[in-house]
């Protein structure tokens, strides 16, 4: 089942597999957030990643849609001694509701990025298509 928005893809994206902290949070005081999960992105660009996630309750999948649940991430981009670190929001959802795990695939837009780990993650881009 796939829930999503309407894609603007405005950059460019390159496949590849990050290794990526992510945790749920939310400004909502009654939601507990989560700690911190490990995964790998899919691709990479300037706009925001695509990763897998295990999301703790499917329920969420209608908060993350509706900004009312974000995800803190961490990037370890290669060649890079510190993380790029950015708040992002799902554009989209896609789960396999007939596996027994709750792993969804999400595509993820920056919300909140500091200029200079935006810049990075252009380089990293610019540098995976060089390649």
């Amino acid at each position: 089942m796939r829930y999503y928005e309407r894609e603007r893809r405005e950059f460019v994206r390159v496949k590849a597999e990050v290794p990526v902290r992510y945790r749920f949070l939310s400004h909502d005081p009654s939601f507990e957030a989560t700690g911190y999960a490990e995964g790998v992105t899919r691709d990479v660009s300037g706009g925001g990643v695509l990763m897998d996630i295990l999301v703790p309750d499917l329920d969420w999948i209608p908060g993350l849609l509706t900004e009312r649940i974000f995800l803190g991430v961490e990037l370890s981009l290669p060649g890079e001694d510190e993380p790029v670190r950015a708040l992002t929001r799902a554009a989209w959802v896609q789960s396999d509701i007939q596996k027994a795990e709750q792993t969804c695939t999400v595509g993820l837009r920056f919300k909140e990025i500091t200029r200079d780990d935006l810049d990075r993650v252009f380089r990293y881009v610019i540098t995976r298509q060089l390649a």
